[in-house]
């Protein structure tokens, strides 16, 4: 994570615990010319709008004091979603044989993604399970990790 994230995690943890929810992912991105501040809850009973204004409610006069962003930006405030993005090991281990989604950086056996059942994760190496057959695929192959409704 960059500092910026870093600083934004740790002044919204606080926050989440005490609305009852936790802080799945920040991300700080630039999306058509535009800076943005993206901040990803999630909580066991699911999270609805109120708890997205509720969070960015109480989030953003704590951002406004600590300015941890020297440039002008847009905030918001999401769910992490039912097919969110898996990024650190503990996200991993959290939905080990669920379904998931790989996108791969290039074409891996003639393929953009794969969907499987996750078995495995290893140093950032992934093990899907298709059908009968086991697939592993290296760090360096992955483009992105996310839960798959099926």
């Amino acid at each position: 994570m960059s500092k910026i994230t870093d600083t934004v995690w740790s002044l919204a943890a606080p926050v989440a615990e005490s609305q009852g929810c936790e802080i799945w992912d920040v991300e700080y991105v630039k999306e058509a010319g535009t800076r943005i501040l993206r901040v990803y809850i999630d909580k066991a009973a699911g999270v609805g709008i109120d708890d997205c204004e509720a969070f960015s409610r109480a989030l953003d006069p704590i951002l406004d004091e600590a300015d941890p962003i020297p440039e002008s930006y847009t905030f918001e405030v999401s769910s992490a979603g039912a097919e969110r993005t898996l990024r650190r090991p503990s996200d991993f281990s959290r939905f080990m044989g669920e379904n998931v989604e790989v996108k791969f950086y290039r074409l891996v056996d003639g393929r953009k993604n794969c969907v499987g059942k996750l078995l495995a994760y290893d140093d950032g190496a992934v093990t899907v399970a298709v059908g009968t057959q086991e697939l592993r695929f290296e760090k360096e192959q992955i483009a992105q990790v996310r839960l798959r409704i099926v």
